[in-house]
């Protein structure tokens, strides 16, 4: 019973953040984290150079799903303009 009652106390709470976090976006006030627009420069010059996953993350110390968002990006930009 306890433990029921702890569920939906969970997702309760769960659901009325969901519903402020909404409101907070739609009114301008919840913009979430800026990108790192010079790591993100430096990771694709690494890229375009040749340099590995391994090597970016070990130089730079950011992600993998960071390189490889920046080169998602990068794919993206070159399909765009050709």
């Amino acid at each position: 019973m306890l433990a029921a009652v702890a569920r939906k106390d969970y997702e309760d709470r769960r659901r009325r953040q969901l519903q402020g976090i909404e409101k907070a976006q739609a009114d301008g006030k919840y913009v979430g984290r800026k990108p790192d627009l010079k790591k993100r420069a430096n990771i694709a010059s690494l890229l375009k150079a040749g340099q590995s996953y391994s090597s970016i993350q070990v130089t730079l110390g950011c992600s993998r799903h960071l390189i490889a968002d920046v080169k998602k990006g990068m794919d993206t930009l070159e399909s765009a303009q050709i």
